[in-house]
């Protein structure tokens, strides 16, 4: 496939869009698509749609113009648009123009050095524009201008640009295309800092995100939906964003009394804190796990986190005694729940009867059933909308491609480029103390590259790592997780209790003793919750196991 600078580019047009789609596809695969190729020359600044480096034949820069493009017959100009709105534009010149300021530009590099001129060319494509085929005026000749009958053989056309406009130059090289590549790129760039790429990915997907949470003026007329997508789709912060515009109110819907709810400590923490320093308006009622709302309806007492009885059924029984005694002020317009798949069938009596309108009160679930770590699978008693999130935003490609054949739906990967996903191999055999001993070993290596210790945490998919235990027994559970916060300090934690939080740089150890159940969902999680550096330890064959073919191929297994 043709070489592509950038790789995903962004277009003020479709029509852009479109003829770079085509030339990406059927290209020769020697050549190098550049795309929205902008620079500064002596007068003034230019920019090219498209710039197509075809070694042994030549250069061509592309202009596009997309929508009705027609001649003025009484003036002779281009025009574009129709009626009063139709404007005067010169494409071929454009064309022209930007080809000799690239030309420039390349030859005052000191790195083309002494190498001569090579074939440049100009075009111009017009992708919804009939051309006839004995179309041509004094600059722009029918072997340069491709109309929307030209398309399919768009890439065939270009092969003999360079040659019919400057035969006097020489043809460029292999070598020759990647330099002009490199050149365009800039020269003396800062050296790469790896902080600094994961603060630009990171206002990336703060901005990627934001512009998902247009999903929310659909369900402002929904009052039950279920938004599903996979690790990095921008689930909780879409969760969040939604609790507080419910909170609050907005045009001619009212404030409503939200409850905003989640099964791990670790996420709540992270909730709690979002919300530090909100608008008393915008202030969920109630933000917490599912036990803190026990908690909330009265339940003083509470079970071994591992009496399963307890917390499937006794606990929910008894709140859905109590939550009969709620006064209606304390009852709630709407209840949004984060990794609601964490959830047990039970626990959805208590939340529907805290709701002042059993029928019409707002239920919006979000949820990954591939994250589904826990042996439960409850579902609330009512119909709910389904919404969908393909796009991942917040790992980097590199990451997202190892968990893609994880995920619920086919994902978008919108993350942006970061360093390969490393892999540390132990051999069969080895203890899970043997791992973690190696997962510490990537910790201090990251460390060394230059990652801060609060962009770095540690998981294990089996038993906790001994820091963790430490931490755990020194503090409570809430200190514990507030620690996650902590300047200065690496998180150590278990897969199970760090779904919706991540961090920057993230060492998996995969320290389970065998396969067991659910150990694929547990790996998913695990592996999508760094956003810029993952490393991976443990043994291939296991990983193999519980990630299947696909993962193993992306961990180069």
């Amino acid at each position: 496939m043709v070489r592509l600078v950038p790789e995903s580019p962004e277009f003020v047009t479709e029509s852009e869009r479109e003829v770079w789609d085509l030339l990406r596809r059927k290209g020769n695969p020697e050549w190098t698509l550049l795309s929205n190729v902008n620079l500064t020359g002596r007068d003034r600044d230019y920019e090219a749609d498209l710039v197509v480096l075809m070694p042994e034949v030549g250069v061509v820069v592309l202009e596009v113009k997309g929508g009705n493009v027609w001649i003025d017959s009484a003036t002779g100009h281009w025009k574009q648009g129709s009626g009063p709105q139709a404007r005067t534009i010169n494409p071929v010149e454009q064309a022209k123009t930007v080809k000799h300021a690239i030309w420039q530009y390349v030859k005052d590099d000191r790195r083309w050095g002494s190498r001569s001129r090579v074939r440049f060319g100009h075009s111009v494509v017009f992708p919804r524009q009939h051309l006839d085929a004995d179309f041509s005026t004094a600059d722009c000749p029918r072997a340069i201008a491709h109309g929307r009958g030209d398309l399919a053989d768009l890439a065939g056309r270009l092969w003999d640009i360079a040659a019919q406009q400057e035969s006097g130059f020489r043809v460029p090289t292999v070598e020759d295309c990647d330099l002009i590549v490199e050149i365009l790129a800039g020269r003396s760039l800062p050296q790469r800092d790896l902080l600094a790429d994961a603060e630009e990915r990171e206002r990336l997907a703060d901005r990627l995100t934001l512009e998902q949470a247009t999903l929310l003026k659909v369900t402002r007329l929904l009052h039950r939906t279920e938004v599903r997508g996979g690790a990095g789709s921008g689930k909780t912060v879409l969760a969040l964003t939604q609790a507080k515009e419910l909170t609050h109110g907005r045009g001619e819907q009212k404030a409503k009394r939200v409850a905003l709810l989640c099964y791990s400590i670790g996420l709540a923490t992270w909730f709690k804190r979002a919300l530090t320093g909100v608008d008393r308006k915008s202030h969920p009622a109630f933000v917490g796990t599912f036990e803190e709302f026990a908690g909330f309806l009265g339940v003083e007492t509470f079970g071994s986190r591992d009496d399963a009885d307890f917390w499937e059924q006794g606990l929910p029984e008894q709140m859905a005694d109590l939550v009969t005694d709620l006064p209606h002020g304390k009852k709630f317009d709407a209840f949004i729940v984060d990794e609601s798949q964490d959830f047990a069938d039970l626990w959805w009596t208590p939340i529907m009867r805290a709701l002042r309108d059993e029928e019409r009160g707002g239920l919006h679930l979000y949820s990954d059933e591939n994250q589904r770590v826990f042996a439960r699978f409850g579902r609330p008693p009512v119909p709910l909308v389904p919404l969908l999130l393909d796009h991942n935003l917040r790992n980097t490609k590199q990451i997202a491609e190892t968990f893609s054949s994880l995920t619920p739906t086919r994902m978008i990967a919108r993350g942006g480029d970061g360093p390969e996903v490393a892999m540390v191999r132990l051999p069969e055999g080895v203890e899970p103390t043997d791992v973690i001993e190696a997962a510490d070993d990537a910790v201090d290596r990251l460390l060394d590259e230059g990652w801060r210790p609060e962009d770095v945490m540690l998981l294990t998919t089996g038993s906790r790592h001994p820091e963790q235990v430490s931490q755990q027994e020194m503090l409570d559970q809430t200190g514990y997780w507030e620690s996650f916060y902590d300047a200065d300090q690496v998180f150590y934690g278990l897969v199970l209790g760090c779904k919706g939080l991540e961090r920057r740089a993230v060492v998996l150890a995969v320290n389970d003793k065998a396969m067991h159940q659910r150990a694929k969902e547990r790996l998913y999680v695990g592996l999508s919750r760094a956003t810029d550096k993952l490393v991976v330890v443990g043994v291939p064959d296991l990983i193999r196991q519980m990630g299947g073919a696909e993962v193993a191929k992306r961990l180069a297994l």
